[in-house]
Order: C-alpha cells, then structure tokens, then sequence
C-alpha cells in the first residue's frame, strides 16, 4: 500500500498550528496548549507514517487513528483539511457553526475521523477491540491511539492497557502527549503518573521515550516492530510553538484575543492558513 504524503511534516506541523490558532481566534474556541503540543505528532504522523488516502477515507486496508484528546480537536481537524480531507477553508468556515460536523470535540462524522471523543478514557479501549478484530483476520492495518497525559488518570485506559497486554497487540501503538499540564494543574501534583514507563512494561507493552517535537525520532519510533504493543510516550510542551503560550496553564482554556493573535500568529510565520 502506498503513503500518502503531501507536505513536508515541519511545514505540516507549522500549518497545523497556524490553522489552530485561527480556529481558536476567530471562533473563541480553547484547547489550544494541547493542540500544539500535539502537532508535531500529528504531523509526522499524517505527512510519513500512516497509511492512508484522503480521497478513500474509509479504505478497509487504511491504518486506523483513534484520538482521545477530543477536546483538542484542532489538531486533528487541522493535520485532516491540510492532508486533503476537506478544504481548509471549510473548516475555518463551519467550526462549531450550528449544524456543522465541525463540533468542538471530535465528531466521527468528518471525513477521515474514526471515533466522536472528548469524553475522555474511551478511544484505547475501542483502538484495542478494533486491533484484536484485525489480527484475527489476519489484516494488515496499524492502529493508532493517541492520548493526552492526565487523561491516564481515567481507569478504563488501564483496563485497555492490561487487554493490549494481555492479548499482545503487536500492531496497538499508543501515543501519549505527555506534555505535564492537565486541566487542572500540573500532573504531578494532580495525580502523578512516574514511573510511568515501569508501569507500562509491567504491563506488558513495549516502551519508547521521546522528544515529541523532534520529527526524526517520531518517524523512527513510529517504524518500530515489537512483538507487544507500542507505548510511545512523547514528552512535548503544552503550547508549544509560541513564546508566551508555552508550559503556560491559562492556554488550556483560553482563546487568542486580537494582541494575542497577532502576537502568535508572527512567532509561527506571520501568514493565516
């Protein structure tokens, strides 16, 4: 099956965010930390290492991507209209407009989504049956589940951790964007995770550490054969990609005002989506 790539996965990731921060401006709209936290994977993910093709969506050999930080749809939504899914503008058009599928948590309805999320705890589980269902049909496809750190404090994830483990879901890759900051607070002080790794293996799941920012290291990570599933966790940096956004808590919930907009927009290359 070929990849399908469009971009580059730095310039996707620089579109990514630039759409984001636009969606966020324009239609007063929050999560925007985790959305750039997130990009760059989503990027490297949609630009090199899915298999996937905008023009057959539903393609049955397609790698299947679960994204459980449905709040911060823009990521997903934004790495979709850029890898072709949908034009850009109908997105910068119809988020969150009344009656659009373009809702303010992930909605299964847009082109290239596999599950509604922002309920947070539910995609693992559903990424784990759905890669069960494949390796006993003998399919090819990967599955993908990507996760947002303080979302581990929900038990269901667990509960999928210890399947995956248990039935060794070679093909199960989990992505954690462990960028240090839920909604709350900080996650060691809400409800620390470490050894968080250890954790991992013990139950039964291969582990990578990496800089989830550097592109080349998630392509690497992302190509790995294990004989368990994958626990990649990716330490990033909520905000990132604007000075005065990053490791900032108040960017889980705010929106760019005018200044702000201006401001962030020039840090990420000073042109608008």
């Amino acid at each position: 099956m070929r990849k399908y790539t469009m971009h580059d996965t730095v310039q996707l990731a620089l579109l990514i965010r630039q759409t984001c921060l636009t969606l966020c401006h324009t239609k007063n709209a929050s999560h925007l930390g985790g959305a750039f936290s997130v990009a760059d994977i989503m990027a490297v993910l949609y630009g090199h290492s899915l298999e996937h093709n905008p023009q057959q969506p539903r393609m049955p050999e397609r790698d299947r991507l679960f994204y459980s930080k449905g709040h911060a749809c823009t990521a997903l939504y934004s790495a979709l209209a850029h890898s072709g899914y949908f034009p850009v503008e109908q997105l910068l058009n119809e988020f969150t407009e009344n009656g659009s599928f373009f809702t303010s948590h992930v909605n299964h309805h847009v082109p290239g989504v596999e599950l509604s999320t922002g309920s947070l705890g539910h995609a693992l589980g559903v990424a784990a049956g759905v890669t069960l269902a494949g390796e006993r049909r003998h399919k090819d496809y990967r599955v993908y589940a990507i996760l947002s750190d303080g979302e581990l404090d929900e038990g269901s994830n667990w509960e999928a951790i210890l399947f995956a483990g248990h039935h060794h879901l070679s093909r199960l890759t989990m992505v954690i964007d462990y960028n240090k900051i839920q909604s709350f607070g900080h996650v060691e002080d809400v409800l620390g995770l470490e050894p968080l790794a250890d954790k991992l293996t013990a139950f039964g799941w291969a582990v990578a550490e990496v800089d989830g920012h550097d592109h080349e290291a998630l392509k690497t990570v992302f190509s790995m054969a294990t004989s368990q599933p994958l626990a990649v966790i990716a330490h990033t940096v909520k905000g990132k990609g604007v000075s005065f956004m990053e490791n900032q808590l108040a960017w889980h919930y705010k929106s760019p005002k005018h200044d702000e907009y201006a401001l962030a927009l020039a840090e990420l290359g000073g042109a608008q989506p």
